[in-house]
């Protein structure tokens, strides 16, 4: 289904070739690719921009490869002491874009990070909750412009992310000695606590009312961390299409693929060998694959003194998703951003 997509994408872009005599421009409400696409447009020379997202994820039950497991499944799969209910991650993303020349555009993006997960431990029946919250990891990238033309334009993201985020956070949750404040299983750290290198690249294109794009972006682990694991690499592919509705309003459709590894090395302090207490500690339950398919609207200001300001929202649903299990699967995730350029 992704090659499909993205062969369908491109087919569009050369048809359209000869129809379309302008280059790709930003300055219309589908000019940006939908709110959940990071790095996807690039800007002018000396021009500024800064944004605003808020990202939502919410995870209800355990999965193992496609099977949806009761929590006596998953507690016997361990077998595990605890078994993890319900997640929700919650993200503020501050960004910032800066183009030094029409051919290079710079970007930086801070998180804060939210993230809440429901237990039960097993044999007594007894639900607990851990949280954490706090800075995530920092991006810094640049986008590198390689083609503009005949409203089809394509784009290098290169990047690192710095490992700005907490590895060491704790709750209290349960383990020998009964319950007490321990160090948090890989789901509930805030960052990776590795430098990791983000590359990738983009593909818009554009006619007077459709606009459509592919985006395919690595993150890859360079060395562990002080704790002796690195978090597995990843990729991801989106491939969308959007409908410019008016001079303010773009509708659009996406479909979002991403896969990741499990943890490589490991983290002591969760434990070590057969006998892991929560499924979230086993470096080996962290891989999987997921699809998701989303819909979104962008609205672009254009008058008064909201002139330039843009608001984007995004939401949708897994179509597929296999896991390293047992794992807590996703149900859904939803995005809201502001986007200001000058």
């Amino acid at each position: 289904m992704k090659n499909n997509l993205l062969l369908t994408v491109f087919a569009l872009a050369l048809g359209n070739l000869a129809s379309v005599a302008h280059d790709w421009t930003g300055s219309r409400p589908d000019g940006h690719a939908p709110i959940g696409v990071m790095g996807d447009h690039y800007h002018g020379k000396n021009e500024w921009m800064f944004s605003y997202r808020y990202m939502f994820m919410a995870m209800d039950g355990n999965r193992n490869g496609n099977d949806q497991l009761t929590v006596a499944q998953t507690a016997a799969a361990g077998p595990f002491g605890v078994v993890p209910l319900k997640m929700v991650m919650q993200m503020h993303m501050l960004g910032v874009m800066y183009a030094p020349s029409d051919h290079l555009t710079l970007m930086g993006m801070l998180p804060y990070n939210y993230i809440e997960m429901d237990h039960v431990l097993v044999a007594p029946g007894i639900p607990f909750t851990t949280k954490t919250d706090g800075v995530g990891d920092f991006k810094l990238g640049g986008l590198i412009k390689l083609y503009n033309q005949h409203g089809n334009s394509l784009h290098l993201n290169l990047g690192v992310s710095l490992p700005s985020g907490s590895i060491d956070e704790q709750d209290v949750a349960p383990g020998p000695g009964g319950f007490m404040r321990r160090v948090l299983p890989y789901p509930m750290q805030l960052g990776s606590g590795t430098v990791d290198l983000k590359p990738g690249f983009t593909y818009l294109g554009q006619t007077d009312d459709w606009s459509w794009g592919a985006q395919v972006l690595g993150t890859v682990r360079i060395h562990e961390n002080d704790r002796n694991y690195k978090l597995g690499n990843q990729v991801e592919t989106s491939t969308w299409i959007a409908r410019r509705m008016s001079d303010w309003l773009s509708s659009s459709f996406r479909l979002n693929a991403h896969a990741w590894g499990n943890v490589s090395g490991q983290d002591l302090r969760l434990g070590a060998g057969p006998g892991f207490p929560v499924e979230t500690a086993d470096p080996n339950r962290r891989g999987g694959s997921r699809v998701d398919a989303l819909l979104g609207a962008n609205i672009y200001l254009r008058k008064g003194w909201l002139k330039g300001h843009r608001i984007a929202i995004e939401g949708g649903l897994p179509v597929y998703q296999y896991l390293d299990g047992p794992q807590l699967e996703t149900d859904w995730v939803f995005t809201l951003g502001w986007q200001y350029a000058f």
